[in-house]
């Protein structure tokens, strides 16, 4: 049952940081302006698609996993 606990609270402690995460996501600097995100604007249509940006935080994510997973 202890398991369990820790686990509820280290996935509480990812909510909470991919929502701070999500709220600042405008302010921090280059996330959605890199080379290969596709902007795509034809009238009243705008698709936007950061796949720069998302491979630089899956790698970034990864990482960190990684390294929590290795104790």
């Amino acid at each position: 049952m202890n398991e369990i606990g820790r686990a509820v609270i280290f996935l509480g402690v990812v909510l909470i940081l991919v929502g701070l995460f999500f709220i600042y996501f405008d302010k921090i600097p280059l996330v959605g302006k890199l080379p290969g995100d596709i902007l795509i604007k034809k009238g009243h249509f705008t698709f936007y698609f950061p796949l720069a940006s998302s491979i630089i935080l899956s790698i970034i994510f990864s990482i960190i996993f990684y390294l929590i997973g290795r104790h």
